[in-house]
């Protein structure tokens, strides 16, 4: 029996815009291609993905969620498929996903996921891909399973405050970066999920996000700072209906005790402020007042993307 391991960053998308269709309406074909614009962070938390696979007379995929046999998550299942698919033969393959952030709210972990089971278990089958072959097979599973548009491509370049400038799977989306140093904190609170395949698939969401999405995209670029993005973000929020009572109040309490700025987590009824790390605490105090404790979530910001473990 082989086995590996690989970690990714959490990666919290704070805004973005739908890119899966042509002009004329047809979807994009070649999912390569398609994906989102946006921004957002990479923190130091996410997923730990261990891989144990060996040969068999059939094949078994059994895929596990913090202990838990997850038989929902599809998107991990088809990154596994696609590279037994290239291994050939028949394998009984164990993938473990410990995942140590809220899972619905936001962020990217079916991307954390899907990137860190490729990883670990090419490494275990002992096939040579680089690190963008096997972001662009995780890009794809997420797209055919509706669980995400573009977090793949961001979390192998790493995290900071990334800007995805032109959509797609990794060595074709254009990535940027706002310059920002790790003593960066950002501090979650987490209302609830809201489920990304609803947004996806509502004409009336997409097409608020998509008119929002590139006015945000634009206003950020035009001043890229960290201060900007943030206000650029939570406006973004706003306009497109995702902002609830619930969230103004984080946004509001983040305000109040100093926070750089605050943005809603998409897709979720969550919010993250950026704090310097002498504000942090005050930020997660303030949340701390409007959530129950185990719905705030504190994390220095992570300058590296998804990787193997040794």
């Amino acid at each position: 029996m082989k086995k590996a391991k690989a970690y990714s960053p959490a990666g919290i998308s704070s805004f973005f815009e739908i890119c899966d269709m042509l002009p004329d309406g047809t979807p994009i074909a070649d999912l390569e291609r398609a994906g989102a614009r946006g921004g957002g962070f990479g923190i130091q938390k996410g997923v730990t993905t261990e891989v144990a696979v060996s040969s068999d007379e059939k094949t078994c995929i059994n895929i596990y969620i913090n202990g838990r046999l997850a038989p929902e998550a599809e998107t991990t299942r088809t990154v596994v498929e696609a590279l037994l698919e290239k291994a050939g033969g028949n394998h009984h393959v164990e993938v473990k996903h410990w995942v140590d952030v809220p899972i619905g709210a936001g962020f990217g972990t079916s991307a954390g996921g899907a990137l860190t089971a490729a990883l670990a278990l090419a490494k275990a089958l002992g096939l040579r891909l680089t690190l963008n072959q096997l972001g662009r097979i995780a890009h794809k599973a997420e797209i055919r399973c509706k669980t995400g548009l573009g977090t793949v491509a961001p979390l192998t370049i790493g995290g900071g405050c990334v800007i995805t400038v032109e959509p797609g799977a990794p060595g074709i989306a254009i990535i940027d970066r706002i310059p920002i140093s790790a003593d960066y904190v950002v501090v979650v609170g987490i209302v609830g999920p809201i489920p990304t395949k609803e947004v996806l698939s509502s004409p009336e969401k997409r097409l608020a996000v998509n008119k929002w999405g590139r006015q945000t995209l634009e206003k950020i670029l035009a001043e890229p700072s960290i201060e900007n993005f943030l206000a650029c973000c939570r406006e973004f929020a706003e306009k497109t209906g995702f902002a609830t009572q619930r969230v103004r109040k984080l946004f509001k309490a983040a305000d109040e005790a100093g926070a750089i700025g605050a943005a809603q987590n998409m897709v979720g009824e969550a919010v993250h402020a950026v704090a310097t790390s002498e504000k942090a605490e005050k930020v997660a105090q303030a949340f701390k007042r409007a959530l129950p404790e185990n719905s705030v979530l504190v994390a220095n910001v992570e300058l590296y993307g998804a990787r193997l473990l040794g």
